[in-house]
C-alpha cells in the first residue's frame, strides 16, 4: 500500500496516501473551513509491536458500486420454500413474498437513518486560552433502542450544537450527547422532543457478517442532500487501526463506497439488520472503493459499557509489548517445549496492572484459556485467525482475566484485572481544553497529538522534534498522573529577553526538583520563594528569574496579550 496513513475525512481534500475518516460533509457557506487541513488527523500506529500487530489494510482491485436492489430475494417466478407452521408440518411461501418482506423492513430500517448537524469549536493548542473559528459539518447517524442515536465520534467532536433530522423531514431536533468513545469512533445522542420519537422504528443488529456476504451503506454523504445508498460485500475481516481513536479493534473492509459525511451511518445486510457503521475509507492513488465499518461486536460492547456503567468506560488493553516467537532457536533458547506456542513480552507499562504480575521475557501462553500462536494470533471463524487483542477489546475495564505465562521453563497462571491504556503523550484530550501556566511570559503546556498537529501540521511525525517524536513512540509513563510539560513559547518582554527562541522544549526541572506533571510544576512555582526561578530543560538549558520580579511582570505580559488568566481552569482546583 506505500505506507498509506488514515486521516480524518472533514476535509475537502485528501492527501493521495491517506485513509479517510468519513466524516462530516459540510454545508456550502462552511465547507473551506470543515474540509480545512486543520482538521486532519493522521495518526501513526506506534512502531514497536504491541498488544496487537500494526495491521495495514492491503490494496484492492477496483470494484465498481452498485445501487441496492429493490427487491433483493424476490423472483418473478415464485419459487416457494418450505415454512414451520404450529402443528410441526411444512407450508409452502411464495419467495418473492419473502423479497416484499425484506424488501419492506429494508424501507423501515432506511427510516430510522438520520442526517446530523454540528456546529465544532476546536481547541487553540498554539493559544490554550481560546478557541479556534466554529464550523458546521454534516454526517450520518440511526436511530437505535432506548430512544437513541448513533453516530461517529469524529462526527460530533469539539461539539457546541447537535441537530438532527429525520430522512423526508424538514424539521431539525436538537441532540444531547450522552457518551463518546473516543477509542472505538463511537458516540450516542438522544432527542428530549417526543415529537421526533413519533413513527420511528429503531433499526436492529445482525450478527458479524462473513467474507462475501452483501451489506448496503446508507447515509448523506456529500454530494447532495437527500439519502444515499450504496451496496458491495465484505471482503476482509480483521484487527484495523482506528484513526480516530489511534487505537487497534476489529473492523470490516467493504468494498461500497463511503465518502465524507457517510460517517456514522449504518450498514445493512440483506435481511435490513445492521452489522456496522461507516467510519473510515482508504484513499490512495491506486485503489478505489475500500471503506472501513464498525462491526457489530464493537458496537455492542460500547452500548452495554454505557448500559452497565452510566458512561463510556473505554476498552481494556493489555499494557505490554510484545514479540513474535515464530523462530524456533529462539524457542529453544527460552525454553519452551516443542508443543507450546505464545509470544514474549518485551516491556510492561510501569503503569499497568499487569506490571504487578508479569515480566519482561515472560512467554504469554493463552489469555482466558485460549491459545495464543506464535505469531500473536488466535483462532476466530472457520478458516481465520485473528489478533489476539480481539480477545481483550472483548472484555470490559475492571474484568479480571486470566493469563497463562512460561517463566524460566515453568507454567505459572495469573488473575489480571484489565484496564484502559495511559500514554505519555495522549491521542486524545477527551474533549477537555488545553492546560496551561504562565509565568513572566514563558508559556508552559502539556504535549498531546492534538498539540503537535496544532503545532506542526498535518505531517508532524516529520516536522516535531526528533525527541519529542521519540517519547510519542517509545516512552511509557513512569507514574499514572506524568506528563510530558514544555516550554510552548515566550511571550516577548523586558524579563525573558534572551529567552525569545525557546520553542516546544521540554521542562525537566524546577529549582532542582523533577516535574512530573503541569499541576506540580505551576505548584512549585506560586509557592517558591526562593531568590530566583530555575527551569531546566532538555538540550542542558536552563531558564533563570528573579522570583519577584517575574511574578510582578507576568500581570502586565497578561494584560498586554489579552489572556484572562495566568493558568487554565483544571490548574485552580
Amino acid at each position: 500500500m506505500g505506507g498509506a496513513k488514515r486521516k480524518r475525512s472533514r476535509k475537502k481534500k485528501s492527501s493521495p496516501k491517506s485513509l479517510d475518516l468519513t466524516s462530516a460533509a459540510a454545508s456550502a457557506s462552511t465547507i473551506e473551513e470543515a474540509f480545512s487541513g486543520g482538521n486532519a488527523d493522521h495518526i501513526e500506529p506506534p512502531a514497536s509491536t504491541s498488544v496487537a500487530e500494526n495491521r495495514r489494510p492491503k490494496k484492492r482491485s477496483k470494484l465498481a458500486c452498485k445501487p441496492e436492489p429493490s427487491s433483493p430475494v424476490g423472483s418473478p417466478s415464485r419459487r416457494a420454500v418450505p415454512r414451520p407452521v404450529e402443528n410441526g408440518d411444512l407450508a409452502l411461501i411464495p419467495c418473492d413474498s419473502i423479497g416484499q418482506t425484506v424488501a419492506a423492513r429494508a424501507v423501515t430500517a432506511m427510516d430510522a437513518v438520520v442526517k446530523v448537524f454540528c456546529v465544532h469549536t476546536e481547541p487553540n493548542f498554539s493559544l490554550p486560552w481560546q478557541r479556534k473559528r466554529q464550523y458546521s459539518s454534516s454526517s450520518s447517524g440511526f436511530v437505535i433502542k432506548g430512544k437513541r442515536i448513533l453516530t461517529n465520534a469524529h462526527s460530533v467532536e469539539h461539539y457546541t450544537q447537535v441537530k438532527v433530522k429525520q430522512r423526508g423531514s424538514d424539521t431539525k431536533y436538537l441532540a444531547k450527547i450522552l457518551a463518546i468513545g473516543t477509542e472505538c469512533d463511537i458516540a450516542m445522542l438522544t432527542v428530549e422532543d417526543n415529537e421526533f420519537w413519533e413513527g420511528v422504528s429503531p433499526v436492529d443488529f445482525g450478527d458479524l457478517p462473513a467474507l462475501q456476504d452483501a451489506v448496503t451503506v446508507v447515509g448523506y454523504p456529500i454530494g447532495g442532500d437527500t439519502i444515499s445508498v450504496t451496496s458491495g460485500v465484505v471482503s476482509r475481516i480483521e484487527i484495523l487501526s482506528y484513526v480516530h481513536g489511534s487505537t487497534e479493534l476489529l473492523g470490516l473492509q467493504i468494498d461500497a463506497a463511503i465518502n465524507s459525511g457517510n460517517s456514522g451511518g449504518p450498514a445493512f445486510n440483506e435481511k435490513g439488520n445492521c452489522v456496522g457503521i461507516a467510519f473510515q475509507s482508504l484513499k490512495h492513488e491506486d485503489v478505489e472503493n475500500i471503506g472501513y465499518v464498525i462491526p457489530t461486536p464493537v458496537i455492542m460492547h460500547f452500548i452495554h459499557d454505557y448500559e452497565k456503567n452510566g458512561a463510556y468506560s473505554g476498552f481494556p488493553i493489555l499494557g505490554i509489548e510484545w514479540q513474535k516467537m515464530e523462530n524456533p532457536d529462539l524457542r529453544i533458547a527460552m525454553g519452551m517445549k516443542t508443543d507450546q506456542k505464545g509470544v514474549r513480552i518485551r516491556r510492561i507499562d510501569p503503569t499497568s496492572p499487569e506490571n504487578a504480575v508479569l515480566k519482561p521475557s515472560d512467554i504469554i501462553l493463552s489469555f482466558d484459556s485460549v491459545d495464543i500462536a506464535n505469531d500473536g494470533t488466535v483462532p476466530f471463524r472457520h478458516g481465520e485467525r485473528i489478533g489476539f487483542s480481539y480477545l481483550v477489546s472483548q472484555r470490559y475495564t475492571g474484568d479480571i482475566s486470566v493469563i497463562k505465562v512460561l517463566r524460566k521453563s515453568k507454567i505459572l497462571n495469573f488473575d489480571v484485572k484489565l484496564a484502559s491504556h495511559k500514554r505519555l503523550i495522549p491521542s486524545h484530550n477527551k474533549g477537555r481544553p488545553p492546560s496551561y501556566y504562565i509565568v513572566a511570559g514563558f508559556v508552559f503546556s502539556t504535549v498531546s497529538v492534538p498539540y503537535l498537529r496544532s503545532e506542526y501540521g498535518k505531517d508532524y511525525e516529520y516536522e516535531a522534534p526528533v525527541k519529542l517524536l521519540d517519547k510519542l513512540l517509545h516512552y511509557m509513563p513512569q507514574l499514572p498522573d506524568e506528563q510530558l510539560v514544555v516550554v510552548s513559547q515566550v511571550l516577548v518582554a523586558d524579563i525573558n529577553i534572551g529567552y525569545e527562541d525557546i520553542v516546544n522544549t521540554q521542562v525537566l526541572a524546577f529549582n532542582g526538583k523533577p516535574v512530573k506533571n503541569l499541576k506540580s510544576l505551576a505548584s512549585m512555582v506560586e509557592s517558591c520563594e526562593e531568590e530566583f526561578l530555575k527551569f531546566d530543560l532538555e538540550y542542558q538549558q536552563i531558564v533563570v528569574l528573579r522570583t519577584q520580579v517575574a511574578k510582578e511582570a507576568t500581570l502586565d505580559i497578561l494584560k498586554t496579550h489579552c489572556i484572562p488568566s495566568a493558568m487554565s481552569e483544571d490548574l485552580k482546583t
